[in-house]
């Protein structure tokens, strides 16, 4: 037996963290995450919680499908927070392929999962707009005059939520997800700074040491990558026990989606370290043998 583990086929290994990412995704399966009060995916969610009914927030999608694994999640968990504090929702987005996730937000999230809310009353898109850092300048200077017509071409005049709208600075909030430049860097900078506007985010793995710095002024809160996605999936949960339902773990964009993202994870983690405790038994059986 030891002289078989001693020279196991790669390909066995291979085979075995296949099944270890393969059986998760397949069945679906996620576990607890335990997320300690005071740390980040309670300070995000208690910015969006705290604030009254019906306050305005603008939601910035600036991420594309490369990063969906790590931001679409989070993106969804805030749509929902949002949808369940009734408050107005603004949604734009920098990246021009973060525009089909702002629909996909809008119509499935709001209009499969909250019938009752209404686009122009209770959630609008300024949809996509090229510039970058630009537009963010712009936007706590003259939203109307930056964006003429919604993503429908509607002019922003004649939509109910956007008729008394001047800029940025009317949001009670801002939520960004990021992944990269222009991002959560570029609003805390040229708008959360300038404009004194609590913002919290939601960002890659990679990107996150580079925001920490921000944290706690003017970044409220930060989500990083899939894990901070998961707990902040977990707080909702704990706050909102019907996200729990079937119904809606069950949608194309699961109330779960981050947690069951870490599934996985945790498997293929697991087997990591039993591949190498049991590599390290092997080499201390054989040196203290006088093995090579």
């Amino acid at each position: 037996m030891l002289n078989f583990l001693r020279n196991l086929d790669r390909r066995i290994v291979f085979a075995l963290m296949g099944l270890a990412v393969a059986v998760p995704i397949l069945t679906k399966l996620s576990f607890p995450e335990p997320v300690p009060k005071g740390t980040q995916p309670y300070k995000v969610f208690d910015q969006i919680e705290n604030l009254p009914d019906g306050s305005r927030v603008l939601l910035s999608f600036d991420f594309d499908p490369g990063s969906q694994g790590e931001l679409l999640p989070m993106a969804m968990a805030f749509t929902r927070h949002c949808a369940e504090k009734g408050h107005k929702m603004y949604f734009m987005c920098l990246w021009p392929l973060g525009e089909p996730f702002v629909e996909d937000a809008m119509n499935i999230i709001l209009g499969e999962e909250y019938p009752d809310l209404t686009y122009g009353e209770d959630f609008m898109s300024f949809g996509y707009k090229p510039g970058n850092e630009a537009v963010i300048k712009n936007s706590i200077v003259d939203l109307k005059a930056l964006f003429i017509t919604d993503s429908r071409k509607t002019d922003l005049n004649a939509i109910p939520m956007t008729r008394n709208i001047k800029s940025a600075k009317s949001m009670d909030l801002i939520i960004n997800i990021s992944a990269g430049d222009p991002g959560t860097k570029q609003w805390v900078q040229y708008a959360a700074t300038p404009a004194d506007l609590p913002i919290v985010a939601g960002c890659t793995g990679v990107q996150a040491p580079l925001l920490y710095p921000y944290i706690p002024d003017p970044l409220k809160g930060l989500l990083p990558a899939i894990k901070g996605a998961a707990g902040y999936e977990q707080v909702m949960m704990d706050a909102y026990p019907h996200l729990a339902d079937p119904a809606v773990i069950g949608s194309k964009y699961s109330s779960k989606a981050a947690l069951q993202r870490m599934g996985p994870q945790f498997v293929a983690h697991i087997l990591m370290v039993l591949f190498i405790l049991l590599g390290n038994i092997i080499y201390f059986i054989d040196k203290k043998k006088g093995g090579a």
